[in-house]
């Protein structure tokens, strides 16, 4: 045998095509991974840039979140100034804001089913809600360059009774946010992507990422794969590639119920600060969350369904939701978060030539376009 090259499976057109002259490759093909990509390619239009997934659908929580375009709820704010300072909350939330803004931009709302139906901070605690009807003015007055309306957050007590809930003494509407289709927001964006010439692979499963100055070498299910530039957007997966400090995974629970007849729920809920969340599908229920009552069972990257949170959510969804309501469960599934100490997102050159762009801090849907874009820019710059 002539001594040469690794033997591969691939054949040479494969070697050509897919594997050659990479300029960039993204690891993960979620909201954040599909988004450098596509803002890389947009800057550098003859760039060959290749995203691997290990999974048959987007790894982590793109296609399984709850498709909240949503910014963040008084008490989730609130509570998210005592991890972090002020500037550092509100520049978040003006990150979230842009994101959303370059995700409907870019595949137009019919594309994603966007809904502004708003969004509705729920309390059954009156010295917590007291606390946050204290905070809307000055709240108002923060993101109103972000939101260019002054009642972006405004008390509405009447929705209690027109939507049916049941021990929640106090509402706090969020009139700019909205909700989306998840499952067509990640089809547009793959076809987006592969329409400007951006190769997609699947059951790719990269074991490690090391960079040697001239270039990056990937070691993968499917043999070595080299690239100039890499952009790692795993989120919560991240540090089983690179050791990145203050991220962790965090796993979320959902269930949808089968279809409700003459439901009153519209629009998307927050519950103690946002650790419970559901909303209307047409006429369905989904809800999600309850980490917070398993905390270190859920910082997790096993996909399993939580018992005692899954039995959590259906007392919730029973006692506060649907009260005296028949319904079924048609679906329960689990989603994987990066998370850390505070919910800024991770956007930096790790060695020289690779990228991460991690910890969306359960905000995918909302800061993952504008994370993508600065994510390439890093790139670019260099």
């Amino acid at each position: 045998m002539q001594k040469g090259k690794k033997i591969t499976n691939h054949s040479f057109w494969e070697t050509q095509s897919y594997l050659t002259d990479i300029d960039l490759i993204v690891i993960g093909s979620g909201i954040v991974g599909l988004s450098s990509a596509i803002s890389f390619k947009e800057a550098n239009k003859k760039a060959k840039i290749i995203i691997l997934e290990r999974g048959i659908f987007p790894t982590g929580a793109s296609t399984k979140n709850a498709g909240f375009a949503c910014f963040g709820s008084v008490s989730e704010l609130i509570s998210d100034v005592k991890n972090s300072s002020k500037d550092q909350v509100l520049q978040t939330v003006e990150m979230r804001i842009k994101g959303l803004e370059i995700l409907r931009n870019r595949l137009r709302d019919k594309n994603i089913d966007f809904k502004n139906y708003g969004g509705y901070e729920l309390f059954d605690d009156t010295t917590k809600y007291n606390k946050c009807i204290s905070e809307i003015n000055g709240l108002n007055k923060d993101l109103f360059s972000f939101t260019k309306q002054k009642q972006t957050y405004k008390i509405d007590p009447n929705k209690i009774k027109s939507f049916g809930l049941n021990n929640i003494i106090g509402v706090i509407n969020n009139t700019k946010e909205g909700q989306i289709d998840t499952g067509k927001m990640m089809i547009n964006l793959l076809k987006y992507a592969s329409n400007i010439g951006i190769l997609i692979l699947n059951s790719i499963e990269v074991k490690t990422v090391i960079d040697i100055k001239t270039n990056v070498i990937l070691d993968t299910n499917i043999g070595e794969i080299k690239s100039k530039k890499v952009i790692v957007a795993t989120n919560g997966f991240a540090n089983e590639l690179l050791k990145i400090k203050d991220i962790k995974p965090a796993r979320a629970q959902v269930l949808i119920t089968k279809p409700i007849p003459n439901l009153k729920i519209k629009g998307t809920f927050h519950y103690n600060e946002g650790y419970v969340y559901f909303r209307n599908i047409g006429n369905r229920i989904l809800l999600g969350g309850g980490r917070n009552i398993d905390f270190e069972i859920e910082t997790s990257t096993d996909f399993k369904l939580n018992t005692k949170i899954q039995t959590y959510l259906n007392t919730f969804l029973k006692n506060v939701i649907l009260p005296n309501q028949e319904f079924e469960i048609e679906q329960r599934w689990a989603g994987i978060m990066g998370i850390g100490s505070e919910k800024k997102p991770i956007i930096k050159a790790v060695t020289k030539n690779v990228i991460c762009a991690v910890r969306m801090g359960g905000m995918g849907v909302a800061i993952g376009s504008l994370v993508g874009k600065i994510a390439a820019e890093e790139v670019i710059k260099d």
